[in-house]
């Protein structure tokens, strides 16, 4: 497969893959532990992938590369994708939280400028409606009855951002095999937090939350974070992060169809302003030449 058809399907990947994860993670933490059951996706997906990329004779990373993959790991799957399983826990739901989570593109463009790019004023513009997107949203229903959640699909979007920005600045291991240290080291992270939180699993999950944690760990982590990894890699961020536009619309549709949620009024607007902050940075990062 060529080139451009490998950058075509990865897209595709995280496009519509990711749309789905975030009613897949709704389902899931009906009968497992937020934490522990993120540990054993993350866990799972990492063992899978080191013993395939091993297999197909990758070298060990060093222990710099080592320390640096687990740290981009920490902020992408315990400070990024724990916190979403979390609100999802308390009680949001699946579409506003893919909705929240759609400003990656926003909070990527501000904290690339620790990385010696700040935004330009078309940018600045797009972070402003942005945070106006949120505010607006903090007013819906979900956010309301548990205002822990609005408080961790805030958090959630600017750590998982910054773990991206980072990613392409920082010595990692090569190709696959980064992708597996990130999700091993985060795996760790989250069942330390999760014992610590003193969740356990004491009942059998149900059928759909172990059918939810299966979903989540072959298409959602294997297949999409990897394609996501190869992104960010490969391509500029403003197209690595564009999945944005695409996952709060499908997981909302999901959500209302298949999860049975139920939105406000206020949901309908703020996600298109959030979509047009959204093509706001992308566009402008499309125009303006990369920093040599």
């Amino acid at each position: 497969m060529s080139k451009r058809w490998t950058i075509v399907a990865a897209l595709a990947a995280v496009y519509l893959i990711w749309s789905s994860t975030y009613l897949a993670l709704r389902f899931m933490v009906e009968t497992f532990p937020p934490f522990l059951g993120t540990s054993i996706r993350m866990l799972t997906a990492g063992l899978i992938l080191f013993a395939w990329v091993r297999w197909r004779g990758a070298a060990l990373p060093t222990a710099r590369q080592s320390r640096n993959a687990v740290g981009v790991g920490v902020l992408l799957f315990v400070g990024g994708l724990g916190l979403v399983t979390v609100a999802e826990d308390v009680g949001v739901g699946s579409g506003i939280t893919a909705t929240a989570v759609a400003l990656v593109p926003v909070w990527a463009a501000l904290i690339s400028g620790f990385f010696g790019r700040w935004p330009n004023r078309t940018e600045w513009l797009g972070i402003a409606v942005g945070l106006g997107g949120v505010l607006l949203l903090s007013g819906e229903g979900d956010f309301k009855a548990a205002p822990l959640g609005l408080v961790l699909v805030v958090i959630s979007p600017i750590l998982w951002s910054f773990g991206s920005v980072w990613s392409a600045h920082t010595d990692l291991p090569d190709g696959l095999m980064s992708t597996a240290i990130e999700m091993l080291g985060g795996g760790v992270v989250l069942g330390i937090i999760g014992f610590t939180l003193g969740e356990s699993i004491t009942a059998m999950p149900s059928l759909k939350s172990w059918l939810a944690l299966a979903w989540l760990i072959v298409p959602g982590s294997l297949i999409a974070f990897s394609a996501y990894m190869y992104l960010l890699r490969t391509v500029r961020p403003a197209l690595a992060t564009s999945y944005a536009y695409v996952n709060p619309l499908f997981a909302v549709i999901l959500g209302v169809t298949l999860g049975q949620e139920h939105l406000t009024g206020q949901v309908w607007i703020a996600l298109p302003i959030i979509l047009l902050s959204v093509a706001l940075i992308v566009r402008s990062r499309e125009r303006t030449p990369a920093p040599d």
